[in-house]
This record gives structure tokens, sequence and C-alpha cells, in this order.
């Protein structure tokens, strides 16, 4: 049994003016810079959140680069370009091309388009697997506490195998097996991770997560229970029909928050059995209301402020219309420009305002619900060493996969 003393609890200090100032900033500099200051922002931002995070008075410090992450997406942005290329060239001669004119294909050659674009998919699906595991393992291994660093083992491409072969289990089964592949593909992860000398070890079992997919069942059991109705309804009864319709919304709304069920119940139990050096232990206790309410409130607040917004720039462009008239092509240019310019300010803008409304309130929720059991047990943990072949998130960010913070 652990003592007061052991158990340390997470917080977390960020606050919305700082950190809307820090988006708001540094998306503009991403829009003039033709989104090349992309990679700088989204360093600046990791490294407030991780700042603002702390356990027992030690922060956590993120030690990433902007420029390491773009030499990184450059690297990945001219392997992917080689080798989508040679997979078109083999399509062409296979006679599939996916560059096709609707207007005068014809039906041999709009199938052979869509045959071309699964493929190509397909095709890419593995390094967009291998960008998840790869922009894990970089995060990992550029953040510290306490000065120790943490870190992960390679093997991307174990992961890349046990993602498609879960994968398919699971779409195999209507979605019935996804506990098996999240528990499987996070286990496979948490193992190969660590902090300092301690590593991490995954504990439970996957059919424990099947009660936190409960809701998504129930809601895939109303669409078809729905969309069964709605058939006969067709053939027989309108009522049927109506039925049917009321059954497929509210299994469509029932599977959305059945799906942030599963997230929060299933970080939750994957958080609790967690181990770290086989003696220091985690619990997390997130609350699905707590982020339904923040993905609600905070989206119905950005749907105002984001109509107000573009109202502005609107009424705003509408004004300039009539200023077009006897302006030349020199004034045209600029008040056509002054306009789109408003645009983009107020994207930037709303993008800023969903980082402060509904990513960070939900970040701040799940960080202050865990909990470290035995924390006295990190002090006896030593330095590790510098990770190797680290690519910086490149594949994750020239197939965005590398959105999330």
């Amino acid at each position: 049994m652990n003592s007061d003393q052991d158990i340390m609890t997470l917080r977390y200090a960020g606050e919305r003016e700082p950190l809307l100032g820090l988006t708001f900033r540094t998306g503009l500099l991403t829009v003039v810079t033709l989104g090349i200051y992309r990679f700088w922002q989204k360093t600046r931002i990791r490294k407030y959140i991780w700042s603002s995070v702390s356990a027992d008075g030690d922060t956590f410090e993120y030690t990433g680069t902007g420029l390491e992450k773009f030499l990184g997406f450059l690297i990945a942005i001219v392997f992917l370009a080689i080798y989508v290329g040679l997979i078109q060239m083999v399509l062409f001669f296979a006679g599939l091309n996916i560059m096709v004119d609707p207007e005068t294909a014809s039906p041999q050659q709009m199938i052979a388009q869509i045959v071309a674009i699964y493929i190509t998919a397909f095709a890419v699906l593995p390094f967009v697997l291998y960008a998840i595991y790869r922009a894990r393992r970089y995060k990992m291994a550029r953040t510290r506490f306490r000065g120790i660093r943490f870190g992960m083992e390679k093997g991307a491409w174990g992961y890349v195998l046990r993602a498609i072969g879960y994968g398919l289990l699971t779409a195999l089964t209507l979605g019935i097996l996804t506990p098996l592949l999240t528990f499987k593909l996070e286990k496979y992860m948490a193992d190969r991770s660590y902090y300092g000398t301690a590593r991490f070890v995954q504990t439970g079992n996957w059919t424990e997560l099947f009660p936190a997919l409960k809701h998504v069942l129930i809601g895939i059991g109303l669409l078809v229970l729905g969309t069964l109705l709605v058939a006969a309804g067709v053939m027989s009864s309108a009522w049927f029909a109506f039925l049917g319709g009321l059954a497929v919304a509210v299994g469509s709304v029932w599977i959305v928050i059945g799906a942030i069920y599963y997230a929060v119940r299933s970080f939750a139990y994957l958080t609790d059995h967690k181990v770290l050096g086989k003696e220091i232990g985690f619990a997390a206790e997130p609350r699905t209301g707590t982020v339904i309410k923040a993905y609600v409130l905070g989206g119905l607040l950005l749907g105002l402020l984001a109509t107000v917004a573009f109202g502005i720039v609107g009424a705003l462009g509408a004004a300039f219309i009539p200023l077009l008239e006897g302006a030349g092509m020199v004034g045209t240019v600029v008040l056509l420009s002054l306009i789109g310019i408003g645009y983009l300010v107020a994207l930037v803008l709303v993008q800023a305002l969903g980082m402060v409304l509904i990513t960070q309130p939900i970040l701040a929720h799940y960080i202050q619900t865990i909990r470290i059991e035995n924390g006295s047990a990190l002090d006896r943990i030593a330095q590790r060493e510098t990770e190797t072949g680290i690519d910086a998130e490149g594949f994750a960010d020239a197939l965005d996969v590398g959105g999330a913070i």
C-alpha cells in the first residue's frame, strides 16, 4: 500500500490567453511563409504545453526543434514522391490511370481510376502506420522530466505489420474486435518505451476493454435495426420508414458518443495497467461527461465566434465591392487581396480558438486525472543514452498524420 507521500498527481497550468496568442501569432507566420513555419509552430506550442505539465512541482520539458522537423519532412517528401511515382508508373503500364477526365472517360476508365485510387491508398497505408510509430518515438525522445530523457526502441515496421493484421480482423468483425486492436498496438509501443533506464510495461487483458465498447455496439445495433425498418417501410408501411429513420439518426449520435466513451475508458484502463520499472504504477480517472461537455460547449462557442469572425470579413468584403468599379487592375488586385487576407486571418483565429476552447480543456482534464503511484521510486532511475535514428516526424508531417500536438 503506497502512502499519500508516494502518490504524485499531475497538474496542468496552461492558460487560454497565452496559448491563444502563441497559436494565433505562429499561425499567421505559417500563412506568411506558405506553410513552412508550421514545423516551428508545432514545436513552440509543444514547448508551452509540456512546460505547463508538472508533478510535485517538477515540469516536463520538450527539446525538439522546428529545424529537425522541417529537414525530416523534406526527406520524407522526396522518398514518398519517388515511391508514389513508381506506383503510378506501374499502374499506368497495367492500364490503370488515376488521372481521368470524368466528362470524356468511358465507364471502364472510371472503374480503372477507382481501382488505381484504392491501390495507391493501400500502398501508402504502411507508411501512414509507420509514421504513427515514428511520431510517438520522436516525441518520447524529445521529452524530459527532472532532466531524465524518455525514449522508445526502434520497431516501426513491427508496428505496421501488427496494425494491418489486427486492423483486418477488426474490419472483418465489423468493429467488434476493436479492443484487441487498441490493446495490442498500445502494448507493442508501451513495452518498447522507457523513462531513463526504466522500461514501461503494459499489463492487463484486451478482453477487459469490451465494456468500454458497449455504447458503440448499441449504436451499430440501432443503425442495423433502422436500416432494416427503412427497407421494410419502402415495401410496406411509411410508419416503419419513419421509425427506421429515427433509429438511424439516434444510432449515429449514439456511435459518436460511444466512440468518445470508448476513448476515455480505454485510456483509463490502459493507464491503470501500465507499470514503470516494475515498481511504479499509474492511475487515471477521466470522465466521459467532462470530455463530451468540452466538445459540445467548446464546439458551440467556436462555431459562434467563427460565424462572427467570417461575418465581419464578409461584411467588409461586401463594402469593398462597390469600390472595384473604376479601381483599375492594380486597385482591384489590392482590394481582392485585402479580402483574401481577411479570410486567412479569420481562419487562423478560428484555428487558434479551437486550440484553447476544445483541445486544451480536454488535454488538461486528461492530465489532471493521472496519478503516479510509488513516485519516490523515480529518484532511483538513471539517465538513458541519447536516441539515434530519430526522423523528427518527417513521414507524419508529410502524410498529415502528425496533426495532433
